[in-house]
C-alpha cells in the first residue's frame, strides 16, 4: 500500500495563545507505521479534523505489510508508535527485555474476520474437519491470524499441525487464491467484502462467531523509552487519537462522520471501492483498554505452539495508563445514532 505521509503544522490552540508564541512552539513529531487495515480510518479522520493538530502534534505514517519488522524499529526507537496484530514476536520481544508495550486496543470483535476459501472446493470442503491437510492463509507464522486459525480447528480435533500454513501478507492473498497456492486464508475486511464480490474467494468460517471472544486482534505496540522521556506527549497523542477512535465507533454505528471516514479511507488507498467500505468495519473498544482474557489466551496459545517460551502477567504486557489519562480528558461517549443494534464500538 503507498499511504501518504502525514504531516501536520501546529494551529492556535484554544485559550488565547498568540500566534507568535504558537509559532515559536515546534509540534513534537510522532512516528507511526501501520498496516493495510480499514480499521486504520480511525487515524485517518483524527488527522483530517485537526485532533492532532489541536495537541501540537505532527504525526508521520509509513506503511507495513507485518507487525514483526515494524517491532524490531520501535523497539531501537526509531518509530515511536506501530499498529498492527498482537503477535507472538511481541511476546517474545518482551521476554528479551526490549522497551515496546502494548497501550490500547485498535480492533477488537466483532473484526469481520473469516476463514474464506476457494469457490472451485465448496463441494469438498464442508465442514472445519475437511480443512485438514490443507493450505491456509495467514500474514503471519506467529500472528494473530494464525491463532484465530488455530482456534477455529481446536473444537473439530484438530491444530496448526493437521494444516499447512502458507504465510503471505494481505494484500497477497487475492494473487495465492487465484494460483491455488492456498485453499482457505483468513481474510480480514476490507478484502472479506471485496473477494466476495469478485469471486476470489466465499466466506466459510466467521472467526466473531467461531473464536471463543471476543478477541483483541490488533494494538499499539509503543517505544517505553519513548513514553517514560516524552509521557505528555504520549498522552496528548492519545487524546487525539482516542477521539478520532469515538468517530470511528460513531460511524460504525451508521452516524454521518461514516462517510468522511469512507472518504479518508479512499484517499489513502486502504481501498478505492466505496461499496466495498460502505460494508462492514471492525469494532473498537472506546476506551482503549484490551480484552485481558484474550490476551492471556493468545499467549497462551503462542506458548502450546511452542512460538515464546514463557508467558506473562497482564500488567507486564499492557501499559493503560496513557489512554487512561487520555480518557479522563475526554466528555463521556454517547451514540449519536441511539437505533443502532450492532454489537462493539460502544
Amino acid at each position: 500500500m503507498r499511504m501518504l505521509t502525514a504531516i501536520f503544522a501546529a494551529g492556535l490552540a484554544a485559550g488565547g495563545l498568540t500566534a507568535t508564541s504558537e509559532a515559536q512552539k515546534a509540534p513534537d513529531k510522532v512516528k507511526v507505521a501501520l498496516a493495510r487495515s480499514v480499521s486504520n480510518g480511525a487515524m485517518l479522520i483524527a488527522i483530517k479534523k485537526g485532533y492532532f493538530k489541536a495537541e501540537n502534534i505532527e504525526v508521520e505514517m509509513q506503511a507495513i505489510d507485518t507487525a514483526s519488522d515494524a517491532l524490531t524499529l520501535v523497539a531501537q526507537g526509531q518509530i515511536q508508535i506501530v499498529g498492527a496484530g498482537v503477535s507472538a514476536g511481541y511476546f517474545n520481544a518482551v521476554d528479551r527485555g526490549l522497551p515496546v508495550t502494548i497501550t490500547i486496543s485498535r480492533v477488537a470483535f466483532p473484526a469481520g474476520h473469516n476463514l474464506m476459501i476457494r469457490p472451485d472446493l465448496k463441494d469438498q470442503i464442508k465442514s472445519m474437519k475437511n480443512m485438514k491437510g490443507r493450505n491456509i492463509a495467514s500474514n503471519g507464522p506467529g500472528s494473530i491470524s494464525t491463532y484465530e486459525i488455530g482456534k477455529m480447528l481446536e473444537p473439530h480435533g484438530l491444530s496448526l499441525k493437521d494444516v499447512n500454513i502458507k504465510i503471505f501478507p494481505f494484500p497477497q492473498y487475492a494473487v495465492a487464491f487465484a494460483n491455488k497456492a492456498v485453499d482457505a486464508g483468513l481474510v480480514i475486511p476490507p478484502w472479506t467484502l471485496s473477494y466476495e464480490k469478485q469471486g476470489i474467494a466465499i466466506p466459510f468460517g466467521n472467526a466473531d462467531k467461531l473464536v471463543p471472544g471476543p478477541v483483541t486482534i490488533s494494538v499499539n505496540f509503543v517505544n517505553t523509552d519513548w513514553i517514560a522521556k516524552n509521557r505528555d506527549t504520549a498522552v496528548r497523542f492519545y487524546k487525539a487519537y482516542l477521539r478520532g477512535g469515538r468517530d470511528w465507533c460513531q460511524g460504525y454505528h451508521g452516524a454521518p462522520v461514516r462517510k468522511e471516514i469512507v472518504d479518508e479511507l479512499i484517499a489513502s488507498k486502504v481501498e478505492t471501492r466505496r461499496e466495498v467500505l460502505d460494508g462492514f468495519w471492525t469494532a473498537r473498544p472506546i476506551d482503549g483498554r484490551v480484552n485481558e482474557k484474550s490476551i492471556l489466551d493468545v499467549q497462551k496459545f503462542y506458548l502450546e505452539q511452542k512460538m515464546i517460551k514463557r508467558t506473562f502477567p497482564i500488567e507486564k504486557v499492557v501499559d493503560y495508563s496513557l489512554v487512561d489519562a487520555a480518557t479522563k480528558q475526554l466528555p463521556k461517549f454517547e451514540l449519536i445514532n441511539k437505533a443502532s443494534k450492532l454489537d462493539g464500538c460502544r
